[in-house]
């Protein structure tokens, strides 16, 4: 539940902090006071759309703070804890605090928890945390998807489970069919593709490369082409460490010089001769090296510049055909098993048909479960909600859950219509043609208290529920808002005292004028303020000593057993 709640700059709302807490709690004022930009910035609490037209006239921004008691475990802690905010432990509970900036540029701003969060967590933890109902809530009430929402949050857990059940294996048969259309739809194209890979992979396996061989063959075709230059290069180098022709050469030149040092005797000669033998020993193998290599520059020749190339031409059509040589060994490595899959397209098509057919029935299977559960809990929640109606000052009222054979979709295969017979020998017809605004604010409250029974919610908010509706049925509302406040916390906006008489905590939205700028603020109602304000509500006359005595005698209505 929220405990409290602090508004700041937010339409006529300067700066007001909502006691909440616990139980029922009206919230009055008269018309203009800003009771609206109560549930406007709950909303903004919650994730709704921010609009900067919300912004007090005069101010830069409007922020609203809340203060939430939640399980220290659960949905709630998990939502907070991904999005990095953090609960602060109390006793048994937890506190979760909760704020939204918005400024008069549209810049929205949120925190959970301690931490910055985008509004979509907000919107992730009022699923968990408050149900709204509005004007707007009412008319939603009207379509058919709201209605089957509310069947099947009555179904509880039978109906979730068959629902998530379906839409499994509904899920599985929509994709194992889109597959098959494709396979049946490409079959041409990937016949095509079939024969290219063959054709690939024969021209790799004749070609046989290797890694790395078209860079080998580059660096072997650059030393073929320039052969004769390496040759006289390699020839200077040799006969300058060691010439056969009795020419000085860097050989002999090292044996005097060594010959030299041995004919005297001195420890540092003796260690620059030993080096000078060693030098000597690195010319005649360098010397070796190099008539290796102009041995294998004889050996070579034309012919094998020619082989060279034409392996480079051979390997330069593979890299043209696939961007470059790895990608053709990728495809070497890969193609065979997507062939064997091309190729065994016409046996997939008859298993996948097998399968289809198999994820069909049980499709058929769940789609038939989901409807008798849903077919039972609309006999229950039919007769339910009209005797909630009953007791809303609709005595002849029935309402009928008519579930119906529909289009199959992720919802199941039924067509769920909420009816509503007002008067005794009418047909039960759909609530969006058949029942007033006042009677459309009965129906819903009376299948949200009926729900409630089953599927719990912390927190019920209602924007005027009681709108068209007066008298007997006006003290009926007030009288279901306080049975629901006994398993949730129930925050209702109204004008009506029948309503308000019923609230465990009256909260009075108080305009003041200053100068040309008229502020609001929150105060608590007990005692006299509290029946001042019924009799305002009552007569528009808050001194009225007629108003005063039905306003104490609607709050000791409240009081009494019902």
């Amino acid at each position: 539940m929220i405990e409290e709640m602090r508004i700041r700059g937010l339409g006529v709302i300067d700066d007001a902090v909502l006691p909440l807490g616990a139980g029922f709690t009206a919230i009055t004022g008269e018309t203009g006071a800003g009771k609206t930009m109560v549930v406007t910035g709950l909303g903004l609490l919650l994730g709704a759309r921010a609009d900067s037209g919300a912004v007090r006239a005069g101010a830069s921004q409007a922020s609203v703070a809340g203060v939430w008691v939640v399980p220290p475990d659960g949905a709630v802690s998990d939502i907070v804890t991904d999005a990095g905010g953090e609960l602060e432990p109390a006793g048994d509970s937890a506190e979760l605090y909760v704020s939204r900036t918005l400024t008069t540029e549209g810049r929205s701003r949120a925190s959970v928890g301690g931490r910055a969060a985008p509004a979509g967590v907000l919107s992730s933890l009022a699923e968990e945390l408050v149900v709204v109902h509005g004007q707007s809530d009412q008319l939603r009430l009207r379509s058919a998807a709201a209605q089957r929402d509310a069947l099947d949050r009555f179904g509880g857990d039978a109906v979730a489970d068959a629902l998530g059940t379906y839409g499994a294996v509904f899920a599985r048969w929509r994709a194992l069919d889109a597959e098959i259309a494709d396979l049946v739809e490409n079959r041409d194209r990937r016949a095509e593709e079939a024969a290219r890979l063959r054709e690939d992979l024969a021209q790799i396996e004749a070609l046989d490369p290797q890694p790395g061989e078209d860079r080998e063959l580059n660096e072997r075709a650059e030393r073929l082409a320039n052969a004769e230059e390496l040759r006289v290069a390699a020839s200077v180098a040799r006969g300058a460490i060691s010439s056969e022709e009795g020419e000085p050469d860097v050989s002999a030149l090292i044996s005097e010089a060594r010959r030299a040092l041995d004919r005297v005797t001195d420890p540092q000669l003796t260690e620059i001769g030993t080096a000078l033998e060693d030098l000597g020993y690195r010319a005649a193998d360098l010397a070796l090296q190099l008539s290796g290599y102009l041995a294998d520059l004889d050996e070579t020749g034309p012919h094998e510049l020619a082989a060279v190339e034409e392996r480079r031409a051979a390997l330069s059509v593979l890299i043209r055909q696939h961007g470059s040589l790895d990608e053709a060994l990728a495809l070497w490595g890969s193609g065979s098993a997507r062939l064997a899959e091309l190729d065994d397209d016409g046996d997939r098509i008859e298993r996948l048909q097998a399968e289809a057919a198999q994820a069909r029935a049980e499709v058929d299977a769940a789609a038939d479960a989901l409807t008798g559960l849903r077919t039972a809990a609309a006999e229950r929640l039919s007769a339910a909600v009209s005797e909630e109606l009953h007791a809303l000052a609709m005595p002849d009222a029935r309402l009928v859950v008519e579930v119906a054979p529909g289009i199959e979709s992720t919802h199941g295969r039924d067509d769920v219509a909420i009816l509503l017979a007002p008067h005794p020998g009418a047909d039960p017809r759909p609530v969006s043609k058949g029942a007033s605004g006042g009677e459309l604010s009965r129906v819903m409250l009376a299948i949200e208290v009926v729900i409630a029974g089953v599927d719990p919610v912390p927190t019920f908010v209602f924007d005027e529920v009681d709108a068209g509706i007066g008298g007997a049925a006006a003290i009926e509302v007030g009288r279901r808002l306080a049975r629901l406040a006994e398993r949730a916390q129930v925050i209702a906006v109204t004008h009506l005292a029948q309503v308000a008489a019923f609230a465990t905590n009256h909260l009075t939205v108080v305009k003041a004028s200053g100068g040309a700028v008229t502020a609001s603020s929150v105060r608590r109602l007990d005692g006299e303020e509290r029946e001042a304000e019924m009799a305002r509500l009552l007569s528009g006359l808050p001194d009225s000593d007629a108003a005063l005595t039905h306003a104490r005698e609607l709050l000791g209505l409240s009081t009494a057993p019902n």
